[in-house]
């Protein structure tokens, strides 16, 4: 057993004393069981373990990747775990707490300014290039989290303990955006279970592009990149609602 092996499994919980009375049962997936307290360690696996597998990330190659935080994290973890060396590119707009993270577990940390402080379109896209620019070196992997579909199967597995764990009987899931890829794995086999399930996007106020809005700065971490991301399916959707800054992060 190795320490990857603890990833997945987490509990599902039901709200007791917190909604209202009259309010449906609401579950939460306690993600935060996860080895990094996130359900990011989800597709960091996935995205490493299928590239070893096809030969995309040989031995004695690197990883690459561009990320807001949870990502960064979860793919330290996941490359330590496994002795394979990690470039990560990033920003102020991610808490120092996970920057300082992802280097203690080995990350080697290439930092882009962001004008803002906070997420934008205009840093996303700084970041990509920055990455792009970090994996043309020999033996690099890139897991573009953005364009990469091997996650897609991490999250069909978490929607199958959820479907396990409440006995069937989910009627709602809701979820924030931010690579589109867990909105779009779970949701899509929670509906193989059962097609009726309302499925619920949630995105930033500010920067509402998913809702057809303008894209704009936010402090979000792990949600809301400023533009349609490559793997967001609309139809998957019935609802999509925003949440600002200062209601997400209270204080």
């Amino acid at each position: 057993m190795t320490m990857v092996d603890a990833i997945g499994g987490t509990r599902l919980y039901a709200l007791k004393h917190i909604v209202p009375k009259t309010s449906a049962r609401i579950l939460l997936k306690l993600e935060c069981e996860n080895p990094t307290g996130s359900m990011k360690d989800r597709m960091a696996l996935a995205m490493v373990e299928a590239a070893e597998k096809d030969g995309r990330l040989r031995p004695g190659g690197s990883v690459v990747e561009y990320t807001g935080g949870s990502t960064g994290v979860s793919l330290a973890f996941v490359c330590a775990s496994k002795r394979i060396p990690l470039k990560i590119v990033t920003s102020e707009a991610a808490s120092k707490e996970k920057r300082d993270h992802m280097a203690a577990l080995g990350a080697e940390i290439t930092m882009v300014k962001s004008p803002t402080g906070g997420t934008t379109k205009a840093l996303v896209m700084e970041m990509i290039e920055t990455a792009r620019t970090l994996a043309s070196a020999p033996g690099s992997y890139w897991t573009d989290q953005l364009n990469n579909t091997d996650q897609v199967a991490s999250y069909t597995r978490m929607a199958d303990e959820i479907w396990d764990q409440s006995q069937g009987t989910v009627s709602a899931f809701v979820q924030s955006v931010g690579t589109g890829g867990s909105l779009r794995g779970t949701s899509t086999r929670l509906r193989d279970h059962n097609a009726k399930v309302r499925i619920v996007a949630v995105e930033p106020e500010e920067s509402a592009v998913l809702s057809g809005r303008l894209s704009g700065s936010h402090k979000i971490e792990g949600a809301g990149a400023g533009f349609v991301v490559p793997l967001w399916m609309p139809e998957l959707a019935d609802d999509i609602q925003t949440v600002s800054t200062a209601t997400s992060i209270p204080g």
